[in-house]
C-alpha cells in the first residue's frame, strides 16, 4: 500500500521547457501536485496544451480539473513554500532546505550529455535512477552525489506499457490512420543540438517509407513548428500515411502512445532510441556527425544492437527497414533492456510514491 498521502502534503513539478513536464504527467496523475513555471509566456503556453491536448477518443479529460500552476523563477528567487519538487532540469533551485527537499528526475536517458553544468546536479537532495545506463551517465560526468541519494525506481513512464494500459486502437483513430494493415513506423529525430535529422530526411522518409509502411513522425519540441510545414508539403505532394505527433501536445501525443502503435522506430541521437527499448522492437539509428555523448559499455549502448542507415552513402532506407524487420531478435533487445533500466515491472511510479512518503513522514 503507498503511504503517501495527496491531501495534506505538496508535491512541485518544475521543467525548464514544456514538453519536459510528461515526464512528470505519469506521477502528477497519481497523486496531483503544483507545476512550476519560471516565465509568464510559459504558463500560458503550459495551459493551452492542457486544455487543447485531451485526447479526441477520451470520454473524459486526462486531468479532471486544471492542474494548479505557479509562476516562480527557481534559478533566481528563493521557493520557500514546503514540500518537495521534482525537476525535470538540471539547475540549481533557490530554496530553504531546510523547508523544501529537491529530486532530479531529468527528462530521458540517452547518450548526450545533460545541458548546464554537470555540477548543478550535486545541489539536489536526491535522484530517480532509471538504471544502469543512469548510473554511468552520472560516472562519466564525474559528479560527486553519494549513494544514499541516489534512488532506483526504474523508468515511471515505462508502467503505461508494461501494465497495458495505453489504448493503442484509440490512438491510431485519434491519428486517423487510414491503413491498419500496414506496418507502422516512428520516425523521432532530435534537434539541432544532437544533429537531427529532420531537415535533411523528413521529406526523403515521407516520399520513400509511405510507399510501404504508415510513417509516424515526431519531431523534437524545438522543432514542433515544422509541423505544419511538413503537413501541407505532403498534401500538395499528394502523400498519404503519414502522420504527425506533436510533442507539445503532452497529454494527446505522449511518447508512450507512439511507441504502443508502432513497429519499428527509426531516430538518431535521441534519447527515445533508448526508451524504445520496453517495446522489444526493432531500432534504426541514423548515422550523424555529433559526437559530445557518453562513452558507454557495449552492454549500454543501443548502437551495437540496432540496424544502421548512413544516409551520406545510402538512399535506399526501405531495404534498410525490411533488412531490421527480418533480422530482428527480440532477445538481444530485451537484454540490452533490462541491462540498461532498472525494474521494467510497471511499478515505478509506486516506488516513486513510497519514497515520497517516506520523506513526508
Amino acid at each position: 500500500m503507498n503511504n503517501y498521502n495527496r491531501t495534506d502534503k505538496t508535491i512541485y513539478y518544475y521543467a525548464n521547457q514544456v514538453y519536459e513536464y510528461s515526464f512528470a504527467r505519469v506521477i502528477y496523475c497519481k497523486i496531483g501536485g503544483t507545476f512550476i513555471v519560471r516565465k509568464l509566456n510559459r504558463q500560458y503556453r503550459l495551459k493551452w496544451y492542457f486544455r487543447s491536448s485531451q485526447r479526441a477518443q477520451a470520454n473524459s479529460p486526462l486531468f479532471a480539473e486544471p492542474p494548479a500552476i505557479m509562476v516562480k523563477d527557481v534559478n533566481k528567487e528563493p521557493f520557500h513554500w514546503p514540500g518537495i519538487l521534482i525537476s525535470n532540469s538540471n539547475t540549481v533551485i533557490k530554496r530553504k532546505k531546510s523547508v523544501c527537499l529537491t529530486i532530479f528526475m531529468g527528462h530521458g536517458t540517452g547518450d548526450k550529455k545533460y545541458g548546464g553544468n554537470a555540477k548543478d546536479l550535486e545541489s539536489f537532495d536526491y535522484h530517480f535512477i532509471s538504471g544502469p545506463k543512469h548510473m554511468q551517465k552520472l560516472r562519466d560526468l564525474d559528479v560527486n552525489i553519494p549513494e544514499e541519494k541516489l534512488i532506483k525506481i526504474g523508468n515511471p513512464r515505462f508502467d503505461e506499457i508494461v501494465n497495458s494500459d495505453i489504448d493503442a486502437e484509440g490512438y491510431l483513430n485519434y491519428l486517423q490512420v487510414q491503413d491498419n494493415t500496414r506496418k507502422t513506423i516512428l520516425y523521432a529525430p532530435t534537434w539541432e543540438w544532437g544533429s537531427g535529422t529532420l531537415h535533411q530526411l523528413g521529406r526523403h522518409f515521407c516520399r520513400e517509407l509511405t510507399k510501404e509502411y504508415n510513417l509516424i513522425i515526431r519531431p523534437h519540441y524545438f522543432d514542433r513548428k515544422y509541423i505544419t510545414q511538413l503537413k501541407m508539403w505532403a498534401k500538395i505532394n499528394g502523400i498519404q500515411h503519414v502522420y504527425f505527433s506533436n510533442p507539445a501536445n503532452i497529454l494527446s501525443n505522449d511518447t508512450m502512445y507512439d511507441f504502443a502503435v508502432s513497429d519499428i522506430l527509426i531516430s538518431d541521437t535521441s534519447s527515445i532510441t533508448y526508451e524504445y527499448l520496453i517495446m522489444k522492437k526493432p531500432i534504426i539509428i541514423i548515422e550523424n556527425e555529433f559526437s559530445d555523448l557518453h562513452v558507454m559499455p557495449s552492454e549500454l549502448n543501443v548502437k551495437t544492437i540496432a540496424g544502421k542507415y548512413d544516409h551520406a552513402h545510402s538512399n535506399n532506407i526501405l531495404q534498410v527497414v525490411q533488412t531490421t524487420l527480418h533480422s530482428h531478435d527480440q532477445k538481444v533487445f530485451s537484454s540490452m533492456l533490462e541491462n540498461c533500466f532498472y525494474f521494467n515491472d510497471g511499478r515505478s511510479i509506486d516506488r516513486i510514491i513510497d519514497f515520497l512518503g517516506s520523506r513526508f513522514s
